[in-house]
């Protein structure tokens, strides 16, 4: 139980450290706008870049896998509520399914 306990936090440290440490290094500089503009921009690119290619093998017919994510993109770009987008590509595909 107690090499349970030291391993737990051994790796509670090592996680941390990582995530603390550019915390304390960037927190006295200015960063450059064009920097700023490139991280604001990050996690659309990598939630895209993950989110994609499964959006394309999550049924077995890939047209209504297009019509689903079509429609939760157009929910989202209407700036619907989260869960009613994640419903509606939910129903798109149900009822592309069931159409074709």
């Amino acid at each position: 139980m107690n090499n349970l306990l030291g391993l737990i936090i051994g790796m509670a440290i090592v996680t941390y450290i990582p995530r603390f440490l550019p915390f304390i290094l960037f927190s006295f500089k200015q960063m450059p706008s064009f920097f700023k503009r490139f991280l604001y921009f990050v996690p659309y690119a990598v939630l895209s870049a993950l989110i994609f290619p499964e959006v394309l093998s999550a049924t077995n017919n890939t047209s209504s896998a297009l019509v689903g994510s079509t429609i939760a993109l157009i929910l989202a770009l209407l700036e619907i509520d989260l869960s009613l987008v994640v419903i509606g590509g939910i129903l798109g595909v149900y009822v592309s399914e069931l159409l074709f």
